[in-house]
């Protein structure tokens, strides 16, 4: 493998001391996922990277970015010294971005940006050499990270950027100098930090400050901030694109049709309509898709082929995946459908889950109740600043809530939504997630399809896993069910 950053190049992008030669063949923060050949880079988050440089060495890496000689290491060991760690690391993302030939994209957005980046992931990746974030590195040390570890020689590359606090996006997007930069949506989302959604907006349009001269900026139209939005693409940009489901848009949805585990989308770029498939259920999720092509255009890529492609993505967990678990290790109709969005949320990223499970097809005559459920289990949702209240309590009126049969809530904010809540419909309020996931048993039938969504800090995952438990191992393998 091609060495990424030497002793040499990695001094002069930093302004480093280095103790002694090395090549790195990639770059490391964590000595868990470590490996060898990695650079490791000892960044100050909860614990000091500089305790577990020793280990890194031990486990393979091929140097050690610090700021000082860590206790158990010597100058005889391969360290790059430098004034400060997370500066090193910025400098490293700007010299890798500076020295490649790839196309690069920048994604932003209240809700979707990681799904959309792995879209692009999924499309691109057939077309060219493809380099894109890794989880959710979207902030001050995850974008430096993504451009740090960029080879020389992609022809694509996807960095998805995020913020919490205004000011947070310029820099990041002025390190990343995207060809393209994308933002999916805005929402109320972070509104502890921002005074209103327009302040929201006006922060997610800041990434168009870092486009590269002669840049597109693809935004997202029907939003009542999407004159901010274009404002400032106009003005940055050479050229915006729009998507969603406006007329005039440059690609239009012109329908979504939403079956257990897919959406067929019909849509229309310029003139000339097309179908495309996303493997999951969500509407929203097709709006993605449809800036994803967008996007695939604008750096070069195939448009057919990109279309065909949209259909190999799938959600990851925690993000909209749909898994059938199966009570019954002899009966296989004993089972019910479990999606899991998990690991965040804002209202509208709950209102889209909600339009989700609203769609979705129970099992009627499987479980120990006759009639098969829709059943959603909501975490708080954070950050929503001082309307959370108000904000948690309007999901009662949200209409998908008529096609539900019953909402469990977690959390002392997700009380106000169990208080509007119709008496029938109003399931179990607890106030953290451990206990309501000591009641899956008791939750879950078969036949039952059940949505599970809430902010990450909420913890609902841990309810995911308690109702995932309740699953026979092998029992749907063994007789080839789904």
């Amino acid at each position: 493998m091609a060495a990424l950053w030497t002793h040499v190049n990695a001094a002069t992008a930093t302004g480093g001391r280095a103790t002694c030669p090395f090549e790195a063949t990639g770059l490391s923060i964590d000595t868990r996922s470590l490996v060898p050949g990695d650079l490791f880079v000892a960044l100050k988050d909860q614990r000091d990277g500089h305790d577990f440089v020793a280990d890194a060495l031990r486990k393979g890496a091929a140097a050690a970015l610090v700021s000082r000689i860590p206790e158990g290491c010597s100058e005889s060991d391969p360290l790059l010294i430098v004034p400060d760690v997370l500066d090193a690391l910025t400098a490293l993302g700007a010299a890798g971005r500076a020295r490649a030939k790839a196309k690069v994209i920048a994604v932003t957005g209240s809700v979707g940006k990681t799904s959309t980046k792995e879209m692009l992931r999924a499309v691109l990746a057939r077309q060219g050499k493809l380099h894109a974030a890794e989880a959710s590195f979207n902030n001050h040390w995850g974008v430096p990270i993504t451009l740090a570890r960029l080879p020389e020689d992609a022809d694509f590359a996807v960095v998805e950027i995020g913020m919490n606090h205004p000011g947070e996006i310029a820099p990041l997007a002025r390190l990343a100098r995207p060809h393209v930069a994308m933002i999916t949506t805005v929402a109320p989302a972070h509104l502890e930090a921002f005074e209103n959604i327009d302040g929201i907006a006006r922060e997610k349009a800041a990434i168009f400050e870092g486009l590269e001269p002669g840049g597109i900026a693809v935004i997202p139209s029907g939003l009542s901030v999407t004159p901010i939005l274009e404002a400032a693409a106009d003005k940055a940009a050479a050229r915006t694109i729009r998507f969603g489901a406006e007329a005039g848009d440059e690609y239009r949805l012109a329908e979504a049709t939403l079956a257990d585990d897919t959406t067929i989308a019909r849509a229309v770029r310029g003139d000339e309509p097309f179908l495309y498939k996303v493997r999951t259920a969500g509407r929203h999720f097709a709006v993605n898709a449809l800036g994803v092509v967008a996007v695939a255009e604008a750096v070069g890529a195939d448009p057919a082929v990109t279309v065909c492609d949209i259909g190999l993505w799938q959600p990851p967990a925690g993000r909209g995946q749909r898994e059938r678990i199966h009570l019954d290790i002899v009966d296989a109709e004993k089972a019910f459908d479990l999606i899991d969005d998990a690991f965040n949320a804002n209202p509208a990223s709950m209102a889209a889950a909600l339009d989700v499970l609203a769609a979705t097809n129970p099992r009627d005559g499987v479980g120990r109740i006759h009639a098969g459920r829709r059943i959603a289990i909501l975490g708080d949702m954070l950050e929503l600043g001082p309307t959370e209240a108000e904000l948690h309590a309007a999901i009662a009126s949200h209409p998908a809530m008529a096609q539900l049969h019953l909402v469990h809530c977690v959390g002392p904010r997700m009380r106000a939504l169990w208080e509007s809540l119709p008496a029938a419909k109003r399931g179990e309020w607890r106030e953290t997630a451990p206990e309501l996931a000591g009641r899956s048993h008791v939750i879950a039938d078969a036949g039952d399809v059940i949505l599970v969504k809430g902010s990450k800090g909420s913890k609902v995952s841990l309810v995911v896993d308690a109702l995932r438990k309740l699953g026979q191992p092998g029992a749907g393998e063994a007789r080839g069910t789904d």
